[in-house]
């Protein structure tokens, strides 16, 4: 069932609704991933259906421009059996949508779960800031993580 991919890693970032922490991650990633030169298959999701077909939060698009990306062409989607398939790895931004993911995971699943945090020193088993219910400068905390979430993945494939 594993899709066709020409060359480089495929990641997709996962979070509760699909609008603000994996799409800031899937937008950190991409620009992290092209600096380097490095091609790769990025995405997001959400573990909810809230969102599904709705563009990223307002502030996270704001916070991505002020980043100098664009995000406001993404849409929520919702996790799927396919992208246990589809992806190498899944990185959740919290205990809580890993734990969803690993129940929604079929026993032959291909992709690796774990916590986008995880991939940081010194940041193990921490969740992503969730900025949805705060103020808007949440958004710039939840950029940081994810930015260093970007840089570690960026880093472990230009050393391997």
């Amino acid at each position: 069932m594993r899709s066709y991919r020409p060359d480089g890693p495929a990641i997709l970032f996962l979070c509760l609704g699909n609008i603000c922490r994996s799409p800031l991650a899937e937008a950190a990633a991409r620009v992290a991933f092209a600096n380097a030169g490095i091609s790769a298959t990025l995405d997001s999701a959400g573990t909810g259906d809230w969102h599904v077909g709705r563009p990223p939060d307002r502030r996270a698009q704001a916070e991505a421009r002020r980043r100098g990306t664009d995000i406001s062409d993404l849409r929520g989607r919702q996790l799927a059996t396919e992208d246990f398939y589809r992806y190498d790895l899944i990185l959740a931004a919290d205990a809580n949508n890993l734990r969803e993911a690993r129940a929604l995971a079929p026993p032959d699943a291909t992709a690796r779960l774990r916590l986008m945090l995880d991939l940081v020193p010194g940041r193990r088993g921490e969740s992503v800031t969730d900025p949805y219910y705060g103020a808007d400068d949440g958004f710039a905390e939840t950029w940081a993580d994810v930015s260093a979430v970007a840089a570690a993945l960026v880093a472990e494939r230009s050393s391997g």
